[in-house]
């Protein structure tokens, strides 16, 4: 298994970082694998695969190149940059990869460098090919994306909040967990450990269910890690019936609190204001349909048995 040696001092200045370039860095692997994990995503690849096949189509040597950098156990290291922790703009990111040196981005495939790769326009290449995704697939719903991810966030401090940061790391990805005595495990390949301590410490969540890790000679390590699925998948379909008894907008929010979410994680799966989020749950409260719990420095809502027995009756033949 890969682990990395983590000390408490590295642990406590960690911290979570959106990545725009990590979110289309995650969202260029999910078309190059062509497998969904969800129906959302499905929908996502059905709308955008063929347009992607089509590019590459045209383009023999960036195909070679993302069959080259992006393996399934392993990806070149120009192809994800270790965010800065700074407040990321897409451009700033990507132009850390139009910057590579020719003879590193080389260097990086390793034995996947073939005859037609030994060029010198690798990095631009793949930085061209993650500005059409970004711009194409992803931009258009950023907003949306941003929430989920933001949500996430939240959800995961507070589950620091509860438990600490076993709790945290033991379902941030499949493969990872804390072993104890300072050590990370970030996966289950069989790689040599690593030192990271005294590192910046980063955790950047993506919307795709994808993830890596990387680092760089700044002493920055990050671990991008898929949202959580309750997240990331399509909400539930809200049945007509429900509806129009509580207006769609409402009845959306109960039928979410299948399981317990906080204010912002309905934010992010509805789409909704805040204030909005709000009046609906004061009102489904005061019906005895959801109840509240604080689960550290969150406030969850749940449905009740109330709620259950009414969410319930609509999905009945």
């Amino acid at each position: 298994m890969g682990w990395w040696q983590v000390n408490a001092d590295t642990l406590a200045g960690s911290r979570f970082v959106v990545s725009p370039l990590a979110e289309a860095t995650a969202s260029l692997i999910t078309l190059a694998r062509a497998t969904a994990a969800h129906p959302g995503e499905r929908a996502w690849l059905d709308a955008h695969l063929p347009a992607y096949r089509e590019l590459l189509a045209a383009d023999p040597i960036t195909a070679s190149l993302v069959r080259a950098g992006l393996r399934r156990r392993w990806i070149a290291d120009f192809f994800t940059p270790t965010p800065t922790g700074e407040p990321a703009e897409f451009e700033r990111e990507l132009a850390g990869i139009r910057s590579t040196p020719a003879e590193i981005a080389r260097e990086n495939l390793g034995p996947a460098l073939t005859p037609e790769l030994d060029r010198t326009d690798l990095a631009q290449r793949t930085a061209d090919l993650l500005e059409w995704v970004w711009t194409r697939a992803v931009l258009p719903e950023w907003p949306r994306r941003r929430r989920v991810i933001e949500a996430d966030v939240v959800a995961r401090t507070g589950k620091l909040g509860q438990g600490g940061w076993a709790a945290v790391l033991g379902d941030l990805r499949q493969g990872m967990r804390w072993l104890g005595s300072n050590r990370l495990q970030v996966n289950v390949y069989d790689y040599p450990p690593r030192e990271v301590d005294g590192a910046q410490l980063f955790f950047v969540p993506v919307t795709p269910r994808q993830g890596w890790v990387c680092w760089d000679a700044h002493n920055r390590s990050a671990v991008v890690y898929p949202c959580s699925g309750v997240l990331a998948e399509p909400p539930p379909p809200v049945p007509d019936t429900l509806g129009r008894l509580l207006g769609a907008a409402r009845a959306g929010v109960l039928v979410l609190l299948d399981t317990p979410k906080s204010t912002t994680q309905l934010v992010a799966l509805t789409g909704q204001g805040l204030g909005s989020v709000g009046r609906h749950l004061k009102v489904l409260l005061d019906a005895r349909l959801v109840c509240r719990q604080r689960a550290g420095r969150s406030v969850l809502y749940r449905r009740t048995p109330e709620g259950e027995a009414l969410v319930a009756a609509q999905f009945r033949e």
